[in-house]
């Protein structure tokens, strides 16, 4: 499978049914597109701050929205002003393409106007 050059490109893709897990080399050329991304825990996390607590809140609905859409969930850790996200495919044990789709629409989610 190609590696896409930009996370735009990556947030243009689909989730779809994936259950082999990506290698080492494959994880860190995507993640090499996802500026503020790591491992951590078996996942991809990232921590999004935000004003206050209803500004999180916002984020974390329109993140489990696009989730349920993709049929593809993360790990949410939320406080008042942060929200860290982590996204792994448990039924393949490791991490997968639609780790990697979903992380570049919750960066494209964090990047709307907030009101």
């Amino acid at each position: 499978m190609t590696t896409p050059t930009n996370a735009e490109a990556l947030r243009a893709e689909s989730c779809r049914h994936r259950d082999v897990a990506l290698d080492d080399g494959e994880i860190a050329a995507l993640l090499a597109i996802l500026p503020g991304w790591s491992r951590a825990d078996g996942a991809i996390a990232r921590e999004f701050r935000f004003r206050d607590f209803d500004e999180t809140m916002a984020f974390v609905n329109r993140v489990a929205a696009m989730a349920n859409a993709e049929d593809h969930h993360p790990r949410m850790e939320v406080e008042y002003a942060t929200c860290r996200v982590l996204w792994s495919t448990h039924s393949a044990g490791g991490l997968t393409r639609n780790d990697f789709i979903c992380a570049a629409k919750t960066d494209g989610i964090h990047a709307e106007p907030r009101p």
